[in-house]
């Protein structure tokens, strides 16, 4: 029988290499889990850090903001593996709070909404019967999020990966520009960041089922772990109500793994923004 493969991006540390962790526990010899890292010595950190614990994974280089980069991983794993059967989109650029939005929106979009368009369409060649996908996002990645006005530029229903890009891409000019707000985008810019990545699931999911040629029972969702504490978190934290309590990533690691572990009869869910094992509506 052959292994079953992962791949995990982002996963040199927090929550991706958490996901890495449990998920080479739970396949043991049964899985090969390759993880991801811009850097390579950081990268080598985190098998060393797994290989501690007993624990085997394969590194490759990625950077999601270079289209070259995400197809030289696919060509690898296609050639080194065949195909994949988990793909979880974690890789992402943490907005800085401190810095004004318009020097960090585009390196942002490009990394976290195009990196993920270009990754799903990479990859999904390499997508096995009853694979599973993810795309880690945000619970603050809904419509809900969102001045009405500005629904229709995810309209999951109808649109392509190429059209919300587009749509992504006028953000991006807007808020260089100025005119965000005038436009009704929120402040954060972390918000329309987050609503592509559900938005590019939900299309993903779309198109995948409306494709008689795709291998049949593939899932795909997008997943909020909820507040962690990482690196990417740690500005944020000391502004959060006092209710939320933060996780460390492995403690959330088990929830965003039920998604990634369906049964393999499972219909649903799909195309569904999902956190601690519930869905999130789209729509409110």
């Amino acid at each position: 029988m052959d292994l079953r493969v992962a791949v995990i991006t982002g996963a040199n540390k927090g929550l991706g290499l958490a996901l890495a962790r449990a998920l080479s526990r739970h396949w043991g010899a049964g899985g090969k889990v390759v993880i991801t890292a811009r850097d390579p010595e950081r990268g080598r950190q985190a098998l060393a850090d797994l290989a501690a614990e007993g624990l085997e994974a394969q590194c490759l280089p990625l950077d999601l903001a270079d289209d070259g980069s995400i197809q030289a991983l696919a060509a690898r794993v296609r050639a080194e593996h065949g195909g994949v059967d988990v793909l979880i989109q974690n890789g992402a650029y943490a907005a800085v709070p401190d810095r004004p939005g318009r020097d960090q929106v585009r390196l942002m979009v490009r990394t976290n909404n195009l990196g993920t368009h270009r990754l799903l369409r990479a990859f999904r060649p390499l997508l096995r019967t009853r694979a599973r996908v993810l795309v880690v996002a945000s619970g603050f990645g809904t419509l809900q999020s969102l001045e009405p006005r500005l629904h229709d530029r995810f309209d999951t229903d109808r649109l392509s990966l190429d059209q919300l890009e587009a749509n992504l891409e006028a953000y991006v000019r807007a808020v260089e520009e100025d005119q965000a707000g005038a436009e009704g985008w929120p402040e954060w810019i972390n918000i329309p960041s987050k609503v592509g990545q559900v938005a590019a699931a939900r299309i993903f999911a779309r198109e995948l089922a409306a494709d008689p040629a795709a291998p049949a029972g593939i899932l795909v969702n997008a997943v909020c772990p909820g507040w962690m504490i990482t690196d990417a978190s740690r500005p944020y934290l000391d502004s959060l109500p006092a209710h939320i309590q933060p996780r460390l990533p492995d403690q959330a690691a088990p929830d965003v793994l039920w998604a990634a572990l369906l049964p393999p009869g499972a219909a649903d869910p799909q195309g569904e923004l999902l956190q601690y094992r519930k869905i999130i509506p789209w729509k409110g």
